[in-house]
């Protein structure tokens, strides 16, 4: 039993860990696509051919912030049938709220879920919601929205967004009778 684990352990750096995103892509196939940390890639809309690669460029859940309007149907079904983990959270500048950066950040946070493929269309939703996660983790608002725009947040729309975010009182806590 102990020499099994052994062999166990001194195979797992040989490969059997999860697989590391690449740090580049094609940008025809998938727009504004940065490795922004070890397990998280951020981009725009990847095109059918690149999701069906985010299986075996070692992906295990892709966030997708666009909307039902957007049609993200297709890209679920191809997501799921890869055997990866789909999770929708749609937002708009109009839209965004608090709980749409803390649903991306909980799944951040889950070391289970990474990799991690985060997008929207362009990248721009996924600096807003970054840039919200940042100041909820205590950043300033300016360091919080240099992040955001490290990772795609380029429309005033969804600065502007991010700043009604961040201002907005925190929700109080629900006292038990």
């Amino acid at each position: 039993m102990i020499l099994r684990a052994a062999v166990l352990l001194t195979l797992l750096p040989l490969g059997f860990a999860a697989a590391e995103p690449p740090a580049t892509v094609d940008p025809a196939l998938v727009p504004n696509y940065q490795l922004l940390r070890p397990g998280l890639a951020v981009a725009g809309k990847p095109s059918a051919e690149a999701v069906a690669q985010l299986k075996e460029q070692g992906f295990k859940t892709v966030i997708d912030l666009r909307t039902e309007a957007e049609g993200v149907a297709d890209e679920k079904a191809a997501v799921e049938a890869l055997g990866l983990r789909y999770v929708s959270v749609p937002v708009s500048a109009a839209t965004l709220k608090s709980e749409d950066a803390k649903a991306v950040a909980g799944i951040l946070e889950d070391p289970a879920a990474g990799p991690v493929l985060l997008h929207c269309a362009s990248s721009n939703r996924v600096g807003a919601v970054l840039a919200i996660i940042e100041a909820q983790a205590g950043k300033s608002l300016d360091d919080a929205l240099a992040a955001g725009r490290k990772a795609g947040l380029k429309s005033d729309s969804l600065v502007e967004a991010v700043k009604r975010v961040v201002a907005a009182p925190a929700e109080a806590p629900v006292s038990k009778p």
